[in-house]
């Protein structure tokens, strides 16, 4: 199975028991990174657990057109930055993401699903610290 059919498969799966899967996601990142909890006030948790997934969803819609990943994971990191979203926070959130699928997913997560979500997540990390990185230069 290829890590695309992986991702798409934990999703569904995932979905199956919690329409909104990323309300757990925020609970986890909030209970392991309780720093970063003040960073999330704008949006009532609803609103942002909505955000966070359709991103999600989006992203995997075009996980093979990378001018529109670039593009729009580079706009986000910049989005991000203004947040005050440090590069070190990433790395968590990818953390709690996976573990929130995993959880979700139960028995039927594999290591498979594991390394793809890893792979995918860390792809997306990059043209995210892209956008940011250049947003920082040209600030200097």
């Amino acid at each position: 199975m290829s890590d695309k059919e992986l991702l798409y498969q934990s999703i569904a799966w995932a979905a199956e028991r919690e329409p909104v899967i990323t309300r757990r996601f925020y609970e986890i990142l909030f209970e392991r990174y309780p720093v970063v909890k003040p960073l999330f006030g704008r949006n009532s948790g609803d609103a942002q657990a909505r955000m966070l997934q359709d991103a999600i969803v989006a992203a995997l819609d075009h996980i093979e057109d990378g001018q529109w990943l670039s593009d729009t994971l580079g706009a986000i990191g910049v989005k991000h930055l203004t947040y005050g979203v440090t590069d070190e926070m990433y790395p968590w959130v990818g953390e709690c993401l996976i573990a929130t699928l995993a959880e979700h997913c139960g028995d039927r997560w594999t290591p498979e699903h594991q390394a793809a979500w890893g792979n995918v997540y860390g792809a997306l990390t990059d043209l995210a610290l892209a956008g940011a990185n250049r947003a920082r230069a040209a600030q200097a």
